[in-house]
């Protein structure tokens, strides 16, 4: 139902989605065409979190003055700004947001900002879910028959193999939540797919992984698949991709440099002649459809999984349109029950754990 003097549709259920109107290269003007288009084209609730005054003239631009909410916040992180922002700008956008979810006003964040501004934040304020060692960035890649989720794709640098397990828990909630896959094939990122290959980090994890497959309940039991190399990332193998952040963030800003270099490649060469011109008219159709499929934004940006709340960090160029497909990522994923699916198989599998470090008798056995 729309009201006549905005044409924004009512809506009364479902979660409640803040969105950080501050963050991203292009300030709030794109964020509130996000927001408004994913109230209006899809009756999403939105509250918009930023300086009141600029985001009531921004709305009134888009003829929606007075249909999104907004919360007040006089500070914004800055797009430079890493992990240090969470105790600089207590005041920012998305500690504000964060404030909301914790008060249990809002059930997800959204935000374009500095990716480890905003990681940090959220995790400081929002914190791990009970069982939760670290959360996890996750991220979609645009495979064929269906995305594969890449993860951790930069929030730890550095990891030990039972967080490698348990992203691999929160890769396959995200998977079965956001994508609908009932069991998600899990893969280990390294430099073989023969087992044993790789360093002691990715050697242990696969062995952990290996356990855990074949202990959990049948409802939260891993399929794990071994080893993928750099190479299957594209491939759709496989639907869920683990690795520690640093190789996983090095991996994904390899996978959009390439797409990024392909696309400009196939432009080139049909624009080079005549004939080439001519050609790329036929075929205007797939390659709009195929640029879209490669758009980092398609998917709605990337996740942090693992904490007291959904958070979806889309990317800092976003326009309008990747606005609002993160705010339906992130209200998909809340509606969908993202938190219960990923509490359900951490616990399980620190269950699963606890059983490979008992003895016959039932007793604790020593490490090593």
């Amino acid at each position: 139902m729309s009201t006549p003097q905005t044409g924004v549709r009512s809506v009364h259920s479902g979660p409640v989605i803040a969105l950080d109107a501050m963050g991203g290269d292009h300030g709030p003007q794109e964020a509130v065409r996000g927001a408004v288009r994913a109230v209006r084209e899809h009756g999403l609730r939105v509250v918009m979190v930023g300086r009141r005054p600029e985001l009531v003239r921004l709305l009134a631009e888009e003829d929606a003055a007075g249909a999104i909410p907004i919360v007040h916040a006089e500070d914004a992180l800055a797009m430079h700004e890493g992990a240090l922002a969470s105790w600089r700008r207590p005041r920012s956008s998305v500690a504000v947001a964060c404030k909301l979810i914790r008060q249990g006003e809002a059930s997800a964040l959204v935000s374009a900002g500095s990716t480890g501004g905003v990681v940090a934040t959220s995790t400081v304020r929002l914190r791990t879910q009970q069982g939760i060692m670290r959360p996890a960035l996750a991220v979609s890649l645009p495979t064929r028959p269906g995305p594969t989720v890449l993860l951790d794709a930069g929030a730890n640098a550095d990891a030990k193999p039972e967080m490698l397990v348990q992203f691999a828990h929160l890769g396959a909630a995200y998977a079965r939540s956001a994508f609908g896959v009932e069991n998600p094939r899990v893969a280990m990122l390294t430099i073989g797919a023969e087992p044993g290959k790789g360093n002691r980090l990715a050697r242990k994890t696969a062995e952990l992984l290996t356990a855990a497959a074949a202990q959990a309940p049948q409802a939260q039991r891993l399929d794990f698949r071994g080893n993928v190399e750099g190479h299957d990332l594209l491939a759709g193998e496989v639907d869920v991709v683990v690795t520690d952040g640093f190789t996983g963030n090095v991996a994904l800003k390899s996978v959009e440099g390439a797409v990024r270099f392909t696309m400009d490649a196939v432009a080139e060469a049909m624009t080079s002649s005549t004939a080439a011109k001519a050609g790329s008219l036929l075929q205007r159709k797939a390659l709009r459809e195929l640029r879209g499929r490669l758009d980092s934004d398609t998917y709605g940006g990337a996740v942090l999984l693992g904490l007291n709340g959904s958070v979806v960090i889309s990317h800092g160029a976003s326009r309008g349109p990747a606005v609002e497909r993160a705010c339906r990522l992130a209200h998909d994923l809340t509606a969908g029950g993202i938190g219960e699916e990923v509490r359900s198989r951490v616990q399980s599998g620190a269950r699963s754990a606890r059983r490979q470090r008992l003895g016959p008798g039932g007793e604790e056995q020593p490490a090593g």
